[in-house]
């Protein structure tokens, strides 16, 4: 796939903080000692980087536009070559993050290790806002992950007019200031988890009975169209002025929660874009984030397991069972 093909496309995701995941695993941690490591898993990772892959997982098509930068960058945009992701890539001064996640087998616990974000120059950023103004066909548009330094808060307000000015569909995942100042200027879906809800509301933290409420004010408010709030275990809830529904998952085997968020959202995404309705995009984005905690490491989901999880799903709304 060529690097910086950024024509034709209808769904774009922007990462401004991407990264390398390195997964390995330990027989068990003990301090001072040589660790002997399984052979490393290595993918390209960042939250709209993972979103663009899952939805090619799904038989989607999306365009990753991001910062790269340094030897780690060049090896980065090679793991998304070889994945066949369509790419614009910005380069960078800095170089690219690694991010580390560690199994530790005879524990089952799976430790994440993140490094922190690479400055991202002024210039730089600019020229990802500028790619993305460049865009012509665009109908879903993705800002998904944390800011690393240099990035002001706002950017993702300044999105939120970017595709208006388009009639595009912004959606945001992400936290902290940068999730309020979107939610602040509108957009078409928020997917905050429990916390991030609570943040939205106003609140420190919310309790079980507050959740739905919480999520009717934000939607009342005009802070974005459809609101899918991820509750981990618990499903998802989905929020809109005509519709409110818990979507609960069926049980599976956990291996990691790793990527669960960005395969959900790449599932929404996947069938908004094809038609469907908000009700079953939901379903179908519980399905990719179970789906995804089905796998080791970071590995997103499939799409065997995401439309199997699917069906289990919509049968059991079919038929009201629990």
């Amino acid at each position: 796939m060529n690097l910086n093909n950024i024509s034709g496309h209808k769904i774009v995701t922007l990462t401004l903080s991407p990264c390398i995941d390195k997964n390995t695993a330990v027989p068990t941690f003990i301090p001072e000692k040589k660790l002997r490591c399984t052979q490393p898993q290595l993918e390209p990772g960042g939250g709209g980087i993972n979103v663009a892959r899952a939805i090619h997982h799904l038989g989607g098509v999306a365009l990753a536009v991001f910062p790269s930068g340094g030897y780690t960058g060049k090896y980065f945009n090679h793991l998304l070559n070889q994945e066949q992701i369509p790419c614009c890539v910005i380069e960078t001064e800095n170089e690219t993050r690694e991010n580390i996640t560690i199994f530790e087998e005879s524990t089952g616990r799976q430790y994440r290790l993140c490094m922190p974000g690479t400055v991202l120059l002024e210039t730089e950023w600019r020229q990802c806002i500028e790619k993305i103004q460049l865009l012509d066909t665009v109908e879903w548009l993705v800002a998904s992950g944390s800011l690393p330094p240099g990035v002001p808060a706002n950017i993702y307000a300044i999105l939120a007019k970017i595709a208006r000015e388009k009639n595009a569909k912004l959606v945001v995942d992400t936290s902290g200031a940068a999730l309020l100042h979107a939610a602040a200027a509108g957009v078409y879906l928020l997917k905050p988890n429990r916390n991030e809800l609570a943040a939205l509301d106003g609140k420190k933290t919310l309790t079980e009975d507050e959740i739905l409420p919480a999520a009717r004010r934000v939607i009342k408010k005009g802070l974005c169209e459809v609101l899918l709030v991820s509750l981990g275990a618990e499903g998802a809830l989905v929020v809109t002025p005509q519709m409110e529904q818990h979507i609960l998952p069926p049980p599976v085997p956990v291996k990691s929660t790793v990527g669960a968020g960005d395969s959900m959202v790449a599932g929404m995404i996947h069938f908004l874009s094809s038609g469907k309705t908000i009700a079953d995009a939901a379903c179908y984005a519980v399905a990719c984030g179970t789906a995804a905690t089905m796998n080791a490491g970071t590995q997103l989901c499939s799409k065997q397991d995401a439309d199997y999880l699917y069906h289990k799903i919509i049968n059991v709304k079919k038929t009201g069972a629990g």
